[in-house]
């Protein structure tokens, strides 16, 4: 049995990897699993054709610039379900190359499975059409997404968030961690995301941040979780150009994001599915997306929730309210987040600097909203995804019986 995996960015690198362990924990090497992923898919025996992760974009014009790029991968896909056929295509998350893989895989009449779909939900509710056209089924990570694609006529099922499993299993460096408790004064951990475009829209923001946070909390200190050493070549730049001659500079860090969020007071940090690790670890935190004037205006256009944080929709009433706006502290609405978020084109500097002190000197206020982090932790963050997902592939697919057999 052969399956094609067709994954773009990091998070999904992660999660397809886990998906293929838990295949082959039930399967052994019945299943060969190939097509598109990252380093960890690699790693857990998948036959990678290209590394997609290392071309993961966001935004209009970071997207046309990759599409003949894409498109001829989308076309060395067809050529492989026309000439292999592969018994299943599992697409994890990047919809906007994933929708021409799975188009292509139905024209050979493969069927398609997608593993943490698109949060159409979100920002384009008519691109449903195209998850009930093209995709036989659709594996949710999100309670409320199951009973929204069932209504919408698309087979669906919810798994769980496969970043759980993750993170459930993770081991941290004990030394690390008790080296950065013993340091003096509370920790404050910045997090400028995992893609370069993210880091270079955010970072000015956070160090700025930072710098407001030391004027009216001088004990604080701060490090900054790199996701690769280029981003920490030019998180260690942009500090050296700011200076922070009124204390330590902020240390820099490479795959230490767990220890410092776990060793963390409070965090900042660019919106993604991090905020899902800070919920885990149950970290006071505020965050935070830049973007142009022109694309904030177009996000209006497009968004039909309020929130941009996972952790906040999962604590709202009213998903989609008539009069969606942003998140505003002053706003009773917004009363349930946990987690103070700014979508904006201006500077939210000095709004993540007024939490952060907020929870560096008010401790009732701190222990309160970790109460609350916890309450929805141990609602919603059980882990078990991979395994789910793995067992209703293996249920659905014709031939997995047999392999399981053999």
């Amino acid at each position: 049995m052969t399956i094609f995996f067709s994954v773009g960015e990091p998070s999904g690198d992660l999660h397809g990897a886990n998906l293929i362990g838990a295949l082959r924990r039930t399967s052994g090497d019945a299943i060969r699993f190939v097509g598109f992923g990252g380093p960890k898919m690699a790693a857990a025996g998948a036959e990678l054709h290209h590394d997609l992760t290392a071309h993961a974009v966001m935004g209009f014009l970071q997207v046309v610039g990759v599409i003949p790029r894409f498109l001829r991968l989308a076309a060395e896909a067809e050529d492989y379900f026309r000439e292999h056929r592969p018994d299943a295509v599992v697409l994890v998350d990047f919809p906007g190359f994933n929708w021409h893989i799975a188009r292509r895989a139905k024209r050979h009449g493969v069927p398609v499975f997608y593993y943490g779909t698109p949060q159409l939900w979100g920002w384009a509710p008519w691109r449903v059409r195209k998850l009930r056209r093209w995709v036989d089924h659709a594996l949710c990570k999100l309670p409320f997404e199951e009973a929204w694609l069932r209504e919408r006529g698309c087979n669906a099922t919810h798994v769980g968030h496969p970043y759980f499993d993750e993170l459930h299993g993770r081991r941290l460096d004990e030394i690390f961690l008790a080296e950065q408790r013993d340091a003096p004064g509370p920790l404050v951990t910045l997090l400028p995301g995992s893609r370069t475009q993210e880091v270079k829209a955010n970072l000015a923001t956070l160090l700025e941040a930072a710098r407001l946070v030391r004027q009216q909390a001088p004990n604080a200190r701060f490090a900054v979780a790199a996701f690769k050493p280029a981003h920490a070549e030019r998180v260690r730049a942009a500090i050296a150009a700011k200076g922070f001659a009124d204390g330590p500079a902020p240390s820099v860090h490479v795959g230490r994001t767990p220890e410092l969020i776990e060793a963390a007071r409070c965090c900042l940090a660019v919106s993604g599915s991090v905020s899902l690790e800070l919920l885990h670890h149950a970290k006071p935190t505020a965050i935070t997306y830049r973007v142009s004037w022109p694309m904030h205006q177009v996000q209006k256009l497009f968004r039909r929730v309020r929130y941009i944080t996972l952790v906040n929709l999962l604590t709202t009433d009213e998903l989609f309210p008539k009069r969606v706006g942003v998140y505003d502290p002053a706003d009773p609405r917004d009363a349930h987040a946990l987690m103070p978020e700014y979508l904006t084109w201006r500077d939210p500097a000095p709004s993540l600097a007024r939490h952060a002190v907020e929870w560096l000197t008010d401790e009732p206020k701190r222990d309160a909203l970790v109460r609350r982090m916890h309450a929805l932790r141990d609602q919603i963050g059980a882990a078990g995804a991979s395994e789910r997902a793995a067992e209703y592939l293996l249920r659905e697919l014709p031939g997995a019986a047999a392999s399981r057999a053999a």
